[in-house]
């Protein structure tokens, strides 16, 4: 980046203002790049720890933390300076998730049941269409609340998973 910002100078110093455009556009699809690789990677986190749940039927402290985590910091990156408009709108996520459930697989069979499953035997045994579908919700949530209250947004959807009603259970 730091050659196309000399260029960008000197085309502007030069007046060549074609010139320092075209590089605009490039410098303004590298950020965009950028954030949608970091996007995909929450993604990815977000997707092997609803795996995991998907596969023992259980939440952990550590596994919500993750997915609430995620959702907030995804929430951050697709939001544009503008505050106002998002680099993936909310009907837009399907392929992102196909693509991020492929790759969640194999980190996902380290964690998975100690280790004990192969990206394989993880890819036989989960539904994809209802991973997809509840981080497609959660995902939505984004959208819907402000940062302050996605906690507690994330939470009323996570205890609908499985092991997420005994997790929230509060003792009296």
């Amino acid at each position: 980046m730091t050659q196309e910002l000399i260029d960008l100078r000197i085309s502007i110093l030069e007046g060549r203002y074609d010139d320092a455009l075209v590089i605009i556009d490039e410098l303004e699809g590298m950020s965009k790049q950028a954030i949608l690789r970091n996007i995909e990677s929450f993604l990815v986190r977000l997707l092997v720890h609803l795996i995991k749940n998907q596969i023992e039927q259980r939440l952990t402290n550590s596994w919500i933390a993750s997915i609430s985590d995620s959702i907030r910091q995804i929430k951050k990156l697709n939001l544009k300076d503008n505050k106002t408009s998002y680099y993936i709108n909310s009907d837009e996520w399907y392929p992102y998730l196909e693509e991020a459930i492929e790759a969640a697989i194999r980190p996902a069979s380290v964690e998975v049941l100690s280790g004990n499953l192969k990206p394989k035997q993880v890819s036989e045994r989960i539904d994809r269409n209802q991973i997809i579908e509840i981080a497609q919700k959660l995902l939505d949530l984004t959208y819907n609340f402000p940062t302050k209250d996605l906690p507690t947004a994330i939470d009323s959807h996570l205890v609908a998973l499985p092991g997420g009603e005994d997790w929230f259970e509060t003792e009296d």
